[in-house]
């Protein structure tokens, strides 16, 4: 089946800022050709579509008030921390594409709607593909919240105040905006940008990291395997919490530079020496090849061979959460 109009662009991964495109900071970009992308889209055999099981468990939680992460789906959560909520890669669209009747359609709703959110102060990105930067919601969230703070990868800023949003900052990697109690900062990790075939790599990727004087929590957006989340930890320390992606990995041969696989996202955790991780980036679209409930059954597998406590990296249910501090 040949691949959506979004995902036509995999083809490069390139901070530093050279020839006006930003590069990853091992200076190697993805080799990968067009004849590679053609390759994969005509050899692959398409997963089935499974709906993963959908959580209303938040509901009985005070969105307002306490510390918590609240998966809602693929990179999205809602975080109260100290009482600075945030949202992190917000997609409340049918699919993850620039236009509406193509692309990757959702396997499953959000865990929660935009209409059930709380008063949200942050909305981080953490890149630019649809995925992840959904400027539909995004414009719905700040309707809503005429006074959050939306903070994008340097180049993406562009995106949003077109569609009348204000109150946008832009970050290179180490830089940072402390809100209240709460300091943020943009880290580097290994991946790539574009929303066409023509801006590839004109805007920056990363994680997000978050500091108060109680708990550290760390976003790592979308990203292949790298030295960055040991340079993450030698800079800013240990998380409590990380939130790793571990689906859209399949085909390796393709995919591994850009998009780990659940063995190299404990990988992460361990070089992060994070307390516990939450799995992300899977069970909501079919992004790749691997079957839709592979990711936390390999996760499983790979906390088995290191001798780890399966609560050392956990999956969620949409909708499911974690109380921070408990």
């Amino acid at each position: 089946m040949f691949r959506s109009v979004f995902l036509i662009c995999i083809i490069t991964a390139s901070f530093y800022l050279v020839a006006e495109k930003f590069v990853n900071t091992n200076g190697v970009a993805n080799e990968k050709t067009f004849s590679d992308f053609l390759k994969w889209s005509f050899s692959n055999e398409s997963p089935e579509r499974v709906a993963i099981e959908i959580s209303d468990a938040w509901k009985a939680l005070d969105l307002e008030k306490g510390n918590y992460i609240l998966w809602i789906g693929h990179a999205s959560f809602l975080i109260n921390l100290d009482g600075t909520i945030i949202l992190t890669d917000p997609i409340f669209s049918k699919r993850a594409s620039p236009i509406g009747i193509f692309g990757p359609k959702r396997l499953i709703p959000p865990a929660l709607n935009i209409t059930d959110l709380p008063k949200i102060d942050l909305v981080t990105i953490s890149h630019n593909h649809y995925d992840h930067l959904d400027i539909n919601s995004l414009v719905k969230i700040s309707k809503n919240n005429p006074d959050a703070q939306f903070l994008v990868p340097k180049g993406d800023k562009k995106i949003l105040t077109k569609r009348g949003i204000e109150n946008v900052s832009e970050f290179l990697w180490w830089e940072n905006l402390i809100v209240k109690n709460l300091k943020m900062t943009f880290t580097p990790v290994q991946h790539w940008s574009a929303r066409g075939l023509g801006d590839r790599n004109k805007s920056l990727w990363g994680g997000w990291f978050f500091e108060t004087s109680e708990f550290n929590l760390f976003h790592a957006g979308d990203t292949g395997y790298s030295n960055d989340f040991l340079m993450t930890r030698e800079k800013l320390g240990a998380p409590e919490y990380a939130l790793i992606p571990i689906g859209a990995y399949s085909p390796e041969w393709f995919m591994a530079e850009n998009h780990v696989n659940p063995k190299d996202a404990l990988q992460i955790a361990i070089d992060l020496e994070a307390k516990k991780s939450i799995g992300m980036h899977w069970g909501t679209f079919i992004l790749t090849d691997e079957a839709v409930t592979e990711p936390p059954q390999l996760l499983q597998s790979a906390l088995k061979e290191r001798d780890l406590p399966k609560d050392y990296f956990i999956t969620l249910k949409p909708g499911d959460y974690e109380l921070i501090g408990n």
